[in-house]
């Protein structure tokens, strides 16, 4: 086939930008001429044409909001709202509970709580109407008054300090030596920390620990375990 009469070159590297193969680029030092490194403007507009649409604070939903101020929800997002619909009936007091029981159980576990007392913690705290606590219904607060409550009730069960007629037969000098091996979760560092964060004090969590105790004996919680059957065989093996 006759010469055309042009040559062509082929490349023989791969080049950058800048027509420069790429062990000379990567050999060659940095450009400082002025505008290396900036934005191009075709990746420029692309950047502020997404962003322009982008929220200002994460917070800054529009789902489920008006597009307006001075306009009103539509029907199907308000039936959302309100649990009319099929889908969304009884949500809010199924989330409120699920939160109970995850909250309920971080404490526990960052209190370092056996099983069993965990158990009968997130049992009792499913169970309890939080608005009896007053001002001091939070999630977190209730669930402390609860852990001390179940902790020193199963410590004063363990001393046979739960027994008030067996106390009664014992003598001064023995009740002063069980009294001083009782050691109430009080006394623990971490949990007067957690405590100290939710602007509970001592007097507090009386009070509190009372508003439970009469709650327990009205619905019948004594015995509340979360997960367990009390009336279970215990010879039975294990699910």
């Amino acid at each position: 086939m006759p010469n055309s009469g042009r040559s062509r070159s082929t490349p023989t590297a791969a080049t950058d930008g800048r027509g420069l193969s790429a062990e000379q680029s990567a050999g060659a030092p940095l450009s400082r001429s002025p505008g290396d490194g900036a934005v191009s403007r075709a990746a420029l507009q692309r950047d502020e044409t997404v962003r322009r649409w982008g929220l200002v604070t994460p917070s800054a939903t529009r789902i489920g909001r008006a597009d307006d101020p001075a306009h009103d929800l539509s029907e199907n997002v308000r039936r959302l709202h309100e649990e009319r619909h099929p889908a969304m009936a009884g949500y809010s007091e199924r989330a409120h509970r699920l939160d109970k029981l995850r909250i309920t159980h971080a404490l526990c576990t960052d209190l370092g709580l056996t099983p069993w007392q965990r158990d009968r913690v997130i049992g009792i705290m499913l169970e309890i109407d939080l608005t009896a606590f007053g001002s001091q219904r939070a999630i977190p607060t209730v669930a402390l008054v609860v852990i001390r409550h179940v902790v020193d009730r199963e410590r004063e069960r363990y001393l046979g300090l739960h027994d008030k007629e067996w106390i009664h037969q014992q003598s001064p000098e023995r009740l002063a030596d069980l009294y001083e091996q009782f050691h109430s979760i009080t006394d623990d560092e971490h949990f007067k920390n957690c405590c100290e964060q939710r602007d509970l004090d001592t007097t507090s969590l009386n009070r509190l620990r009372r508003s439970l105790v009469d709650q327990l004996d009205e619905q019948d919680l004594t015995g509340a375990v979360y997960g367990r059957n009390p009336a279970r065989d215990p010879g039975l093996p294990s699910l």
